[in-house]
């Protein structure tokens, strides 16, 4: 039998499953970041990875802020010594928080969502 949901419930329900999901994400987000920066000698790059989850505005932020982590990251400002070229020493894929972007809304988001609403 379907859950019967008031009118007056639904704008609390959503919201919860709203939260629930930027909170999901964004911590599943970091996890991914995380795995998928290389560790140079220090670790720091990858050590420096911040979350945060504001829940009132709905809003997840994931932020790196080594001075490098552009370059690395993303393939764009590169420092003088890389001579305009993409490298590093782990092979890693410029531009992979937007490849985990799409990993995320194709995949976990819908799987997730439907968990939370088979919960409630």
């Amino acid at each position: 039998m379907a859950r019967q949901i008031r009118l007056d419930q639904i704008d609390d329900l959503m919201a919860k499953a709203v939260q629930e999901i930027v909170q999901k994400t964004t911590l599943r987000w970091t996890e991914l970041s995380v795995k998928a920066t290389p560790v140079g000698e220090t670790g720091n790059l990858r050590n420096d990875w911040k979350t945060d989850i504001n829940k009132k505005k709905f809003k997840g932020t994931i932020i790196n802020r080594m001075e490098y982590a552009e370059p690395v990251i993303y393939g764009t400002s590169l420092p003088p010594s890389w001579q305009g070229r993409y490298r590093t020493r782990k092979n890693t894929i410029k531009g992979f928080p937007e490849l985990q972007a799409k990993q995320l809304t194709t995949g976990y988001i819908p799987q997730e969502l439907k968990r939370i609403f088979r919960r409630m």
